[in-house]
């Protein structure tokens, strides 16, 4: 699989979001994908302290075991975590990582991001607290998530010469396209790399959830009280799932191979990370690099699922 870059680091193209470790999947569930993506090029591996309420790092660290150095570990901090204050405050941001490596059964972190903007906290001062751990060697490279383009701004000019972030992870698919109203164009402009989450829109575009079809039981977006069922199940979404399945059908490939591939033929796109609850799913994900989309498939979406509108 093809690599691109965060900062220093050299990431591939599709990475496994680590949300499913813990929650989803037990210890050996979690092994299995861990495999299954290692197996298909998959190098990157993202997960949070507050995923699987901390389990996601610990599976995650017992399931690598002696390959951790060949693979490429981000990790979040800042939501409470179970007997935590959560924050972003320099002393919280040591004691978090800690914690973090204890769980990961590392002694570093490849990435780690600020899970999101902290208003109590002057950036200055937690890019102060990371970058004294980039200099300890605990940390290689910092990020953010949830960023908006004044906050990337805010934060690229808060510290001059010292340790920046060099990513932000924002919510983006072909059913959210709001980072590119702005956030995209900043990150273009500072030199930031953008890491989509929910690329597939928390499973609609998978090809599950199809017009005319019930929706498949044990899936996220079918579970009681599901948040994610509030925010992407909608009669109006599903029209516009079926006719991006439409047209990836036409062009011989799977509405789940259209999502990724259409995010990585985007300028500034680092790696599009998903999470999978079976080595099936992690093998469709890495499948997906194998379209590269031409300009007549983006002119055809655009019309489909048209660009955010200020």
């Amino acid at each position: 699989m093809k690599t691109r870059a965060i900062g220093a680091l050299r990431v591939s193209e599709i990475g496994l979001g680590c949300n499913n470790f813990g929650g989803r999947l037990d210890a050996a569930r979690t092994a299995d994908v861990v495999r299954a993506a290692l197996d298909a090029g998959i190098n990157f591996f993202d997960t949070a302290d507050v995923y699987g309420e901390t389990r996601s790092e610990e599976y995650l660290g017992r399931a690598l075991g002696s390959l951790r150095a060949q693979v490429v570990v981000a990790t979040k901090f800042g939501m409470p975590v179970p007997g935590g204050s959560g924050g972003a405050s320099p002393a919280y941001v040591k004691q978090a990582l800690d914690a973090s490596l204890r769980r990961l059964r590392t002694d570093y972190v490849d990435l780690y991001q600020l899970h999101r903007p902290d208003p109590a906290v002057p950036i200055a001062e937690t890019l102060g607290a990371l970058g004294d751990l980039v200099k300890v060697g605990k940390v290689r490279e910092i990020g953010s998530s949830n960023f908006s383009a004044q906050q990337i701004r805010e934060a690229s000019t808060a510290r001059p010469g010292g340790t920046n972030f060099v990513s932000v992870q924002n919510e983006y698919s072909l059913l959210h396209r709001t980072p590119e109203l702005d956030v995209l164009r900043e990150c273009a402009e500072r030199g930031v790399a953008f890491i989509p989450y929910f690329p597939l829109a928390s499973g609609l575009l998978t090809g599950k959830y199809l017009p005319g079809e019930p929706p498949p039981s044990g899936t996220r977006l079918t579970e009681a009280n599901s948040w994610f069922a509030s925010r992407f199940l909608h009669d109006d979404q599903i029209a516009l799932v079926g006719k991006l399945d439409a047209l990836a059908k036409r062009r011989g490939h799977t509405i789940l191979g259209l999502a990724f591939a259409w995010l990585l033929g985007r300028s500034g796109i680092a790696s599009v990370i998903a999470g999978a609850t079976s080595p099936a799913q992690v093998r469709a994900n890495a499948a997906a690099t194998r379209w590269a989309l031409s300009a007549a498939d983006f002119a055809e979406i655009d019309r489909i699922a048209p660009p955010a509108q200020a």
